[in-house]
């Protein structure tokens, strides 16, 4: 099963789950837990668009909705500078909230220099680093890239989508907008140079036929005219043999003068 389906059936999961409870349930805090600390879940929007999940912003479990807030849109560093006014994190959930701070840096970079991953997770020494990286996030499939320990650097080739952040709608919409927009002028593009060539075919072919028709008017030519002097020599052949022969006829013969 690959991870966007797997993705799915879960978030159906917890949303079926947080649909069933109350916002005053203590029911629905343990689903935003169980939601936020599940090793294969990384997606929280569905669940924290809920109605009821929402009315907990007026609740004594407000805090809740911010730390599904913090997972759906935030990094380990954000929970750091409001752990105070956050529920304490379990270890899977500081796990699945460092795995999704990867992610985040992974959107705007391409390659991430292990210094700016160690300070962002808490990372001591490059060997954790490169372990957390290949045991927690490839192997769970959410990135894919290269480790290169000579320049000290992470180069993402693949990272998984994160939830859209408040505003983030507009601005990816517009980007699809512009992209759609070159695309199609690409396209336009494409069409003229096909129709060119196309053109310049037709062209080619027609220059073609008039060439092999002028070459089989000069094979006509030639053939005829090798006729013609054929002909002519041996005409020519003809008359010259009776000429010759009348020429002889009529010229005087010499005497011969008698030996003394």
């Amino acid at each position: 099963m690959d991870i966007e389906q797997k993705q799915s059936e879960l978030i159906d999961q917890f949303v079926k789950q947080a649909s069933s409870n109350s916002p005053n349930s203590p029911a629905i805090v343990s689903v935003i837990v169980d939601a936020t600390s599940h090793p294969s879940l990384f997606a929280f929007s569905e669940i924290l668009a809920l109605p009821n999940v929402l009315q907990l912003e007026a609740s004594e479990n407000s805090a809740y909705l911010d730390m599904l807030r913090l997972f759906a849109h935030g990094t380990w560093s954000d929970y750091k500078s409001n752990a105070d006014r956050l529920p304490k994190l379990t270890p899977d959930q500081i796990l699945k909230l460092k795995q999704l701070t990867v992610l985040t840096l992974a959107e705007t970079f391409k390659v991430l220099p292990y210094d700016q991953l160690m300070q962002e997770l808490d990372v001591t020494n490059v060997r954790e680093l490169e372990d957390f990286l290949i045991n927690e996030c490839m192997y769970a499939g959410i990135v894919r890239g290269k480790l290169d320990q000579l320049r000290r650097c992470f180069e993402v080739q693949f990272a998984a989508g994160r939830d859209l952040r408040p505003g983030q709608l507009g601005s990816m919409i517009h980007t699809l907008s512009n992209w759609l927009s070159t695309s199609e002028n690409l396209l336009v593009s494409i069409q003229e140079k096909i129709r060119w060539a196309d053109s310049m075919s037709e062209v080619d072919k027609k220059h073609r036929k008039e060439v092999e028709e002028k070459v089989e008017e000069v094979k006509k030519s030639l053939f005829k005219a090798d006729i013609d002097f054929r002909g002519h020599e041996e005409i020519c052949s003809e008359s010259g043999g009776v000429m010759d022969y009348e020429e002889d006829r009529i010229r005087p013969k010499r005497r011969r003068h008698p030996i003394s």
